[in-house]
């Protein structure tokens, strides 16, 4: 299935598992408790902040949209009659065969009795009367019979509906491959190639591959979810099955009614009386008239980003962020340099390209309604620049009629997805070998010349190009050393954050990684980027100072509280929820009221989801309401055993009322789910210290850190809890391991630094403290620990 939505779309903040055992009380350990308690917590400069008297400015007004009447959806018939050419073009698109009944001219797939074996899973692929049927493995594991109702997508390759109880739908595992036998296709073939086993979220019963939150919003037109959350059932619906005009142009009863002069919701009007005329001197066209509007890229993006839905109460025309969470260039799911790595469709690639910042627009190179390129090839590119200059071999060195002649092999390249489906990087960029060298991010190059390595093909643009051209992507190196939190990391960012000729989804994303560490100066970059006009951007910064003390808060986010999107709102409540929303004032206590319902309508919307229960048990604990977090974790846990958040959650609160027998229960039973679980077995390992069960506690830590290596923390509380347990040389090798992997990990660092000079280390304890005063500097806990270590006075 075509994951739409991000898995964690509403971001709730989460409770520490547990606390982390200290390390030993000698006089050197002292100070990595104190570093500890203080040195690293996120609000440890609030103070310095608000003494230095960083003063808010008003948010901007929202920008212009498009007037949205009462309307009704009409279907596509009624818009045939008028626009025969634009509904002729649009029934042969993939639109159009976005979601069909399954029959005989829709079915694509081999149901003539074909097999197909996954993972010892042998399933047969029949017809009935008309009907559609396969046999596979269940919920239970066990064969069984089931209809396929529709057909889902064309090309490259088609999708199954199934009817399950409950009213939900479920994306079949096998997929059939469209392409031609001489392409490898005309096969049925996992879309998971793992086949997960019955009772995963990914198996094709599991909560991941359910249509109704999944798939549904894009594939048909005015979809309404109704999800019941007390019977736990679907009542879903739309106006037609497909993706069809009015998902585009809004419902169209007004503009019928007024024989066609205006009334759509939509006007997708941006490039009307626009032209391009490429510069002679440059060889690239430019714009007649700015672009002054987002709705055509905006309804687009509705379906064609990583976002995710808080409501479906939204037709076309209405901003994007009223609706939806786009996701900005998040580590995972974007190479730090930009370009796609999972599945992230276009939106956010495109806002980072130069040909966005210059006003292109979706339709400027796709038809709407074919969603064909409007001209073949490199003749699309030619639009706008100049073949005389960009199709000759001074520019693209390589031998005519081969692949890296083609535009879109250098500037978009591929990812395949879905096993067989290649999709295009919508970030247009000039291809950066060295970066793979710097970074790991892929090139255009090496994509062709698998044979060769980064540095050939980094020596060759060179040569080729030697008045370098470094791309419209001037982000990546800040945003990598954001994501590894190397040293220089928050200047770098901040650079990106206040620089206006960068793209504003790139200032967003340099917002997100300055949230992680709230030093005075990145506060300053990030309270004025509340004011910014673009949504992403105040939607990142609201998010980031979310992350500070009640101070913090309080100082910053009330005012956006009315922030025109709901996105921004909603994000200003959650983070206002508890202690800063008791010292609010009137009138910022009844917008704060508003706005916290907006966020909780959204999680009840998707209340089908464990993420959205996890947001609730976050506000609700903020707030004082621990019984409603208790049962909004069970509730994520009934959803979805395997969303081992809330069981470490769940189990975190239980410690807290002193009940850790209780917590031990969630836990064994998350384990059960969940064997290879680094979470719950670190988890687990800190309630047998508390227990002091040493010898089973060191087991499960260590288990968990060599689950998940890359992850610093679970490195960390193992290396210091051999050390507290008097195996020193052990914690040291766990934790020189960690700090192998994570290198800049303040935390590790320290405990290090520390356990070194303890074994009379002292020149490796001065180059790790030398290295925490380039990532923190003037950090007064690590002057102090770094001049005790160096045998000095401490500074005042």
């Amino acid at each position: 299935m075509t994951k739409r939505k991000n898995r964690a779309g509403s971001a709730p903040s989460k409770p520490e598992a547990a606390a982390a055992p200290a390390p030993s009380k000698s006089r050197s350990g002292w100070w990595l408790l104190a570093a500890l308690a203080g040195a690293f917590a996120i609000g440890l400069f609030a103070s310095q902040v608000l003494k230095r008297g960083v003063s808010p400015a008003p948010v901007p007004a929202e920008r212009a949209t498009a007037v949205v009447t009462p309307a009704s959806y009409v279907g596509s018939a009624a818009c045939a009659s008028c626009h025969a050419e634009q509904h002729k073009q649009w029934s042969g698109s993939q639109h159009a065969a976005a979601m069909i009944e399954a029959n005989a001219s829709s079915v694509r797939g081999d149901f003539a009795n074909a097999k197909a074996t996954v993972a010892g899973v042998t399933s047969t692929f029949t017809t009935k009367e008309g009907r559609y049927f396969v046999r596979t493995d269940g919920p239970d594991g066990k064969l069984a019979d089931f209809e396929v109702k529709y057909t889902f997508g064309v090309e490259p390759l088609q999708q199954y509906l199934i009817a399950m109880p409950g009213g939900r739908m479920q994306a079949l595992g096998l997929a059939w491959d469209t392409r031609g036998k001489a392409e490898g296709g005309q096969r049925w073939f996992a879309v998971t190639p793992a086949n997960p086993k019955p009772g995963s979220a990914l198996h094709w019963t599991g909560i991941d591959q359910n249509w109704n939150y999944q798939c549904a919003d894009c594939h048909s037109t005015n979809l309404r979810k109704n999800y019941d959350a007390a019977t736990s059932t679907f009542k879903t619906t739309w106006s037609e099955i497909n993706v069809a005009c009015e998902s585009c142009h809004g419902p169209g009863s007004n503009h019928v009614n007024a024989k066609g002069k205006g009334g759509l919701t939509a006007a997708l009007d941006e490039r009307r009386g626009v032209s391009w005329a490429i510069d002679a001197a440059s060889g690239n066209a430019k714009r007649s008239k700015a672009k002054v509007s987002d709705r055509e890229i905006e309804v687009c993006a509705r379906c064609h980003a990583r976002r995710g839905q808080f409501t479906d109460e939204h037709v076309a025309g209405q901003p994007l962020h009223a609706a939806f969470r786009p996701a900005v260039l998040e580590r995972g799911l974007y190479w730090p340099d930009g370009q796609q790595r999972d599945e992230v469709y276009d939106y956010a690639s495109f806002l980072q390209s130069r040909m966005h910042a210059h006003g292109v627009t979706c339709s400027d190179c796709h038809d709407p309604h074919t969603q064909k390129l409007r001209a073949p090839g490199n003749e699309a590119c030619s639009q706008c620049h100049a073949p005389a200059k960009y199709q000759a071999e001074s520019h693209h060195h390589h031998r005519a009629g081969s692949k890296g002649t083609e535009c879109a092999a250098c500037h978009m390249p591929t990812n395949t997805y879905m096993v067989v489906d290649p999709r295009h990087d919508h970030s247009i960029r000039i291809p950066r070998p060295d970066r793979t060298v710097s970074m790991g991010a892929p090139n255009a190059c090496n994509a062709c010349h698998g044979d060769k390595k980064p540095p050939w093909a980094a020596e060759a643009l060179r040569g080729w190009f030697p008045k370098a051209n470094p791309g419209f992507q001037g982000f990546a190196e800040a945003l990598h050393a954001g994501d590894l939190g190397a040293p220089g990391a928050q200047s770098a960012l901040r650079g990106v954050a206040k620089d206006a000729s960068q793209s504003p989804i790139a200032r967003a994303s340099a917002i997100a990684r300055l949230g992680r560490g709230l030093d005075p100066q990145s506060v300053d970059v990030i309270a004025g980027a509340l004011n910014d006009p673009d949504a992403n951007v105040r939607m990142a910064a609201t998010q980031a100072l979310g992350r500070g003390d009640t101070e913090m808060k309080l100082r910053y986010l009330p005012r956006m509280l009315a922030d025109p999107l709901r996105v921004v709102r909603m994000e200003a409540a959650s983070a206002l929820a508890g202690e800063p929303e008791r010292k609010l004032k009137a009138p910022r206590r009844e917008a704060f009221t508003k706005a916290l319902e907006e966020f909780l309508a959204a999680q009840r919307f998707n209340a089908d989801r464990p993420e959205a229960q996890g947001a609730i048990a976050a506000v609700a604990l903020a707030r004082g309401d621990t019984a409603t977090a208790i049962t909004a974790n069970r509730t994520a846990l009934r959803i979805d055993p395997s969303y081992i958040q809330a069981a470490v959650n769940l189990a975190d609160l239980y410690r807290g009322q002193g009940k850790d027998a209780e917590g031990e229960a969630v836990l064994a039973e998350a384990m059960k789910a969940n064997p290879a679980s680094a979470p719950v077995k670190h988890a687990l390992g800190l309630l047998r210290i508390r227990e002091r069960r040493t010898a089973e506690a060191l087991g499960l830590l260590g288990e968990a850190a060599k689950l998940a290596p890359d992850d610093a923390r679970y490195a960390y509380v193992y290396g210091v809890a051999l050390h507290d347990m008097g195996k020193r040389e052990e914690a040291l090798k766990a934790l020189g391991s960690g700090i192998a992997r994570n290198p800049y990990d303040r935390e590790t660092l320290v405990a290090l630094a520390t356990y070194e000079r303890e074994a009379g280390n002292l020149a490796s304890a001065r180059a790790r403290m030398k290295l925490l005063r380039e990532l923190e500097p003037g950090n007064p806990d690590i002057e102090r620990m770094a001049a005790e270590i160096e045998g000095r006075a401490p500074p005042r």
